[in-house]
């Protein structure tokens, strides 16, 4: 979300824990890096307490967290796990941080005095903690609850029993090790904090701790990430099938599909790994095949991976993934035609749906050390700021 959105955001609903959470879209004369922003922060979220629009919890606990979208439910329980877990990769990552954006986090954090978005966990779940988590809730009224949009709501179920509270420590102490599905930027920032805080004597036990929501991992979905180019360089589209036809990439065209899905069924099939992807240009959506060279490569297998590197740079010239102009970026839980209107306005001449990521190879990835290119997964259910923060002051 750009400022000038949030902004908007805003001033529909002057109450939005966007004045906490982006506070630059208020203060557009001031440099968004500026300490007078992060104080800005502050004063907003002291306000919220002292007016009542925020309760601080008189006991300790945790909260289950319910989503409903699509249909479909998400639970997840939301606590606070120690920065040490994240040292000693108890808490693993797949995605690399950019130093900006973990350290305007971090000074977020510090000036707020508060952990303001909760991190993405994932976790296996070898098959009790669920269900004893959704059970939590069975009959029980929420302590929050909003309805975002037409069938997407969240919920919020405090939990506070003792008993009930160690069992779920129990539980999760015999988990190994825990998955960042999104918030690597927050997780990151949160350890900073702490470390900031002892270097500096001001260090308190909360600010060894930051929030987090656990989501068993095969009760999440996960969508692919798409992209968007703005011009083909020097190729037109001929040129461009022909470019990606001597890559040894096999092109079929659709006749039609179906675009209010988020990505399309794929005609390449067989016993053998296939890299898949599809593009829309001029009107006509394409699938890109071809078989995957080295299955054990667990990155360089990827399909962004390829795409990156081989049509991305190889053909098209874009380098640099994160900062290229000519290439942007659309969440894959946005239906096809999305895409088509992009590219059909004119804004973009290629844009790029790719194949959801399995959860597993996620997993399998952040155990092996191994980093995902930016832009690989988009995990759901999307979480919401401002129901749930964590003080450390």
């Amino acid at each position: 979300m750009t400022a000038e959105e949030a902004r908007e955001c805003i001033e529909k609903n002057p109450l939005s824990f966007l004045r906490v959470s982006r506070p630059d879209a208020e203060l557009p004369e001031i440099p968004p890096n500026d300490d007078r922003v992060y104080q800005r922060a502050r004063e907003v979220f002291e306000g919220m307490l002292a007016d009542g629009q925020m309760q601080r919890d008189p006991e300790p606990g945790m909260y289950v967290y319910r989503a409903v979208q699509d249909g479909e439910e998400f639970i997840g329980l939301v606590c606070c796990v120690a920065t040490e877990d994240y040292e000693n990769r108890r808490i693993r990552r797949h995605e690399l941080t950019r130093y900006d954006k973990e350290e305007d986090r971090t000074r977020h954090i510090d000036a707020v005095g508060a952990n303001t978005g909760l991190v993405f966990l994932l976790y296996r779940d070898p098959g009790e903690i669920y269900p004893y988590i959704r059970s939590l809730i069975d009959g029980a009224e929420p302590d929050g609850s909003t309805t975002i949009s037409p069938g997407v709501l969240h919920q919020i179920y405090r939990v506070t029993d003792e008993a009930t509270l160690s069992h779920l420590e129990e539980l999760f102490a015999a988990v190994p090790a825990t998955y960042i599905a999104d918030g690597h930027h927050r997780a990151k920032a949160a350890v900073n904090v702490a470390e900031r805080r002892r270097n500096e004597g001001r260090f308190t036990e909360e600010a060894g701790k930051f929030m987090v929501v656990l989501f068993a991992h095969d009760r999440v979905r996960i969508h692919g990430y798409s992209r968007l180019v703005r011009d083909l360089g020097n190729y037109t589209l001929p040129g461009l099938i022909g470019a990606l036809l001597k890559s040894g990439w096999n092109i079929r065209p659709y006749e039609e599909i179906d675009t209010t899905g988020y990505h399309i069924p794929p005609l390449a099939a067989g016993d053998a790994p296939v890299h898949v992807m599809h593009f829309y240009m001029e009107k006509t959506w394409y699938e890109v095949s071809r078989p995957v060279a080295d299955p054990s490569d667990l990155v360089g297998s990827l399909d962004v991976s390829v795409l990156q590197k081989e049509i991305l740079e190889g053909i098209l010239g874009i380098t640099d993934p994160r900062g290229d102009p000519r290439l942007h970026y659309m969440g894959g839980a946005k239906p096809l035609s999305g895409l088509e209107r992009l590219v059909d306005s004119g804004e973009y001449a290629l844009a790029i749906a790719m194949q959801p990521v399995e959860v597993e190879t996620v997993l399998a990835i952040a155990d092996a050390d191994g980093v995902m290119p930016p832009k690989s997964t988009w995990f759901e259910p999307k979480l919401l700021s401002g129901l749930v923060v964590h003080t450390i002051d």
